[in-house]
């Protein structure tokens, strides 16, 4: 998956699973103070993201994760190492 592909993934899952306005999502969207989303939340995400790119995300490595931008981040490096 390239970066742009993660974004979309990540983005689109934000926007159908959490109801949130793509319109919302740049780069530097908190996913807490801007959407609002919790800890629940965050390890929802993580569980959709796994489904959506087919690799083991361990939630350790979204601990310090707060922008969108660095779900694509973290995501990406996932991807990479897998590969």
């Amino acid at each position: 998956m390239t970066k742009q592909e993660i974004e979309k993934t990540v983005r689109d899952v934000l926007a159908k699973d959490f109801e949130v306005d793509p319109a919302r999502l740049t780069p530097q969207t908190n996913l807490f103070t801007d959407l609002d989303l919790d800890s629940i939340d965050a390890i929802d995400l993580v569980v959709r993201l796994q489904q959506e790119t087919g690799r083991k995300v361990n939630p350790e490595d979204f601990r310090e994760i707060r922008t969108l931008e660095d779900v694509v981040a973290a995501i990406e490096k996932i991807v990479a190492a897998a590969e």
